[in-house]
């Protein structure tokens, strides 16, 4: 399949260093202190701190802030494939929450199809154990051709 095979190509120098001045515009990219970027075409990496001052009732990291670094990623991830500019949207996700976290995240934003409108994702974010702590899936709507 050499379509898959050119999502996981890596980014340009100029392609990263584009992206890299997106999220630097971003405020949510700085409130989440997302570290540890790493772009390949359709896919976005990255660690998300844990802060206790953000922590839920459980004192574990807040489920509300790990759906918002998925989609966070997740847009990241579509702006590989589309280029910093574009407009995109979430339509629609989903998380489900596998198991509470006392660690930073290490979340992974994937493209399942990159379609003309629609870019559905799946979205790993994992304890520094590597521990599966919960999935999301997440839809991207392109809003502009």
């Amino acid at each position: 399949m050499p379509h898959d095979r050119a999502k996981l190509q890596p980014l340009t120098l100029e392609e990263i260093t584009a992206l890299e001045s997106r999220i630097a515009n971003v405020r949510i990219f700085t409130i989440l202190g997302l570290r540890d970027v790493t772009f390949l075409r359709g896919i976005c990496r990255a660690v998300a701190p844990r802060r206790r001052e953000y922590d839920g009732i459980f004192e574990t990291f807040h489920g509300g802030l790990l759906i918002t670094i998925a989609d966070s990623t997740a847009a990241l991830a579509v702006l590989t494939l589309t280029g910093p500019r574009a407009k995109i949207t979430t339509t629609d996700m989903s998380i489900r929450f596998l198991m509470p976290t006392l660690t930073d995240v290490v979340v992974e934003a994937r493209v399942i199809k990159f379609g003309r409108t629609l870019v559905p994702l799946q979205v790993d974010l994992r304890n520094m154990d590597g521990n599966l702590v919960a999935i999301a899936q997440v839809t991207y709507m392109r809003l502009e051709g």
